[in-house]
């Protein structure tokens, strides 16, 4: 792996690995993040001993954040029939024969958000943790799974709010709606995480795939939904209300500075008032 890359791997037990983002300040989502990520869940998809793989971030303030669209280095389909790779990696993290935990402290919103509903178990930090679909007030449409999972999360007329309104949502409520697998204090998070992750490793593996994979057929959406809504996302960003808004979005990020990540949600809304 390289030095420079945004995850860091980390087998603890032969049962047990940790995969955490770091792309400070803000951890946004960048190519690399999304080609490691695959390699990652590529290589435990054959692994005979892996049964737990927890998700967490070296970065304050952020969990996975959105998508750096300025970098503009996102691995494009080899043709147009192929599944884009964030669709594919979403796909295969929830369909994995382990299990998927989120250890979320800081901000986690658009593609970020989208990466976490894909994991199996959510656990966030009452004080540190903040979540939101940001897409629509910045003139897009997500494109990782967010409009098909969190309506099955939380209900749908939740979800509308969240993702018409683009705004940020504290743990306490996401956990009340459903967003969460659960919310904790933050000086407890790590300590039940470590006990889920010591248990569910105790437990015999295939069992543990099988009733994942069961649970799937009852709750998960359609493949094709999401690979049809990573096109709508891809053809949100040549439209007029996404390049009109851009050119605004940036005067307002180069004033606010890194503030601009930490009050997203706010930021957005003010931006639009104007429009």
């Amino acid at each position: 792996m390289s030095e420079q890359s945004t995850i860091h791997y980390e087998r603890t037990s032969p049962q047990v690995a940790k995969v955490t983002f770091a792309n400070p300040p803000v951890n946004l989502i960048v190519g690399e993040t999304v080609l490691r990520l695959i390699q990652i869940v590529e290589e435990l998809a054959t692994d005979p001993d892996i049964q737990v793989v927890v998700f967490d971030s070296a970065t304050p303030d952020f969990f996975y954040n959105h998508f750096d669209l300025a970098a503009a280095d996102f691995p494009a389909p080899e043709d147009e029939h192929a599944v884009p790779a964030w669709t594919n990696l979403v796909l295969a993290l929830s369909k994995a024969p382990y299990i998927t935990i989120a250890a979320i402290r800081g901000r986690t919103r658009g593609g970020g958000n989208e990466l976490a509903l894909a994991l199996d178990l959510r656990y966030a930090s009452r004080e540190k943790a903040i979540f939101g679909q940001p897409e629509v007030g910045s003139g897009l449409l997500p494109g990782g799974g967010g409009t098909e999972r969190l309506p099955r999360a939380i209900g749908r007329d939740r979800a509308l709010e969240a993702i018409l309104t683009s705004d940020d949502y504290d743990a306490d409520t996401a956990e009340r709606w459903g967003w969460t697998t659960r919310t904790l204090p933050d000086s407890e998070l790590d300590a039940f995480v470590d006990t889920i992750v010591r248990r569910l490793a105790s437990f015999d593996r295939t069992s543990l795939a099988s009733a994942k994979a069961q649970i799937n057929r009852a709750s998960l959406p359609p493949d094709a939904d999401l690979i049809a809504a990573y096109g709508e996302f891809a053809h949100s960003l040549t439209l007029p209300g996404f390049l009109a808004r851009a050119a605004g979005t940036q005067a307002i990020v180069e004033q606010a500075g890194i503030d601009f990540e930490y009050r997203l949600g706010h930021y957005i809304g003010a931006a639009n008032r104007g429009w």
